[in-house]
């Protein structure tokens, strides 16, 4: 029988196989690696394109923040505004009533009588006055009673007292300051 050797063939055939096998795994890991570089490309782009989007939204949000303040701030004032401009328009519309409730305690004072102290707080009137007699201060009071920028005379004290070689009664009086306009559904 003759004799063949096919060893040197099979070794070439596995020689080759195995440079193929070699180069198709160096390229797989070549194609590998750049499929995660690229991956890790597109992840790093992905979050840093987020994280600018979150950035403009911090700044959009700190900006917001600063305008609420403002506004705040602005109302604020605002209502302080309208309240000093509620003041002064109250002032302006007592005026003249202070000056009709001074001209109507002019007018029911009777003879005899004389004030060392008037008071207005809110809607009452506080006096301390002296007369000649108690029939003086209840005349007062009728009057206050009569009057129609006035109303509920409350008489909280009478003295006796001496002055300039005479007698007085010395008196603490209340009585409630009404607007007759206002009280007839008038301004």
């Amino acid at each position: 029988m003759a004799r063949i050797n096919l060893l040197p063939w099979r070794e070439e055939l596995r020689k080759n196989r195995k440079q193929r096998f070699i180069v198709v795994w160096a390229f797989m890991v070549v194609v590998g690696i750049g499929l995660v570089f690229i991956g890790d490309l597109h992840i790093s782009h992905n979050i840093s394109q987020q994280q600018s989007r979150n950035q403009y939204l911090q700044n959009a949000i700190s900006l917001l923040d600063q305008r609420i303040v403002e506004i705040k701030d602005l109302k604020t004032k605002k209502e302080l505004l309208l309240e000093r401009m509620q003041v002064i328009q109250n002032l302006q519309g007592n005026r003249p009533v202070i000056v009709r409730i001074f001209d109507q305690v002019a007018h029911v004072v009777p003879e005899g009588v004389y004030f060392k102290q008037i008071m207005l707080e809110g809607n009452s009137l506080s006096l301390v006055g002296v007369a000649e007699s108690n029939n003086r201060i209840s005349a007062l009071m009728r009057n206050f009673d009569n009057s129609e920028w006035f109303a509920e005379p409350n008489l909280t004290a009478v003295r006796k007292v001496s002055a300039n070689s005479q007698r007085w009664n010395e008196f603490d009086l209340m009585v409630k300051q009404i607007n007759p306009t206002q009280a007839k559904g008038g301004l």
